[in-house]
């Protein structure tokens, strides 16, 4: 069966179904995926603190949606697996090259705490650039995952601004 021929919003994708499973009704995208990066984020922010994180830091993998739910105990992962096949194709592409971004930062930290005996220097370089480059990722999912894409938000922006304009001239 070809995982795209259902809808968000009818039948098995009903939004009392996706809903009640942690699902948003309206993108079929569960945040229960950002779970994944949240754990390294987190580790990677603690380092300065445990070096020793740093091991568990470089165990971490990029998981894509489907993976990360196939391997989950995400109570409904079935239904977030089948839900993710009718998501709208923009909100999909959108997630996806924001958390390619997201597996790219990560990765980059962890050759750069794989290359030499991590010193302080650099365990608080590491952290910096987990607050400063991969939170914003996060939170940039976060909201595609609830319907706002990027390029909606620089609109919602661009109109502010206008009505701003407009008030004042």
């Amino acid at each position: 069966m070809d995982m795209y021929c259902e809808e968000i919003g009818v039948g098995d994708l009903s939004p009392e179904l996706l809903t009640h499973a942690n699902i948003n009704p309206s993108t079929g995208l569960a945040t229960d995926y950002l779970n994944h990066f949240n754990e390294v984020v987190m580790l990677l922010e603690m380092l300065p603190d445990i070096p020793e994180c740093a091991e568990d830091v470089l165990a971490w993998a990029p998981a894509d949606y489907i993976t990360h739910f196939r391997a989950s105990s995400f109570s409904e992962k079935e239904l977030a697996i089948r839900a993710y096949g009718a998501v709208e194709e923009r909100l999909r592409n959108a997630l996806e090259m924001c958390i390619a971004e997201i597996d790219r930062e990560v990765i980059t930290l962890q050759e750069m705490l794989s290359s030499s005996e991590p010193s302080e220097e650099l365990l608080q370089t590491v952290q910096g650039k987990a607050v400063t480059a991969i939170r914003p990722l996060l939170s940039q999912a976060g909201s595609i995952i609830h319907g706002q894409l990027p390029d909606d938000t620089f609109n919602l922006q661009e109109s502010t601004q206008a009505d701003v304009d407009a008030l004042f001239s």
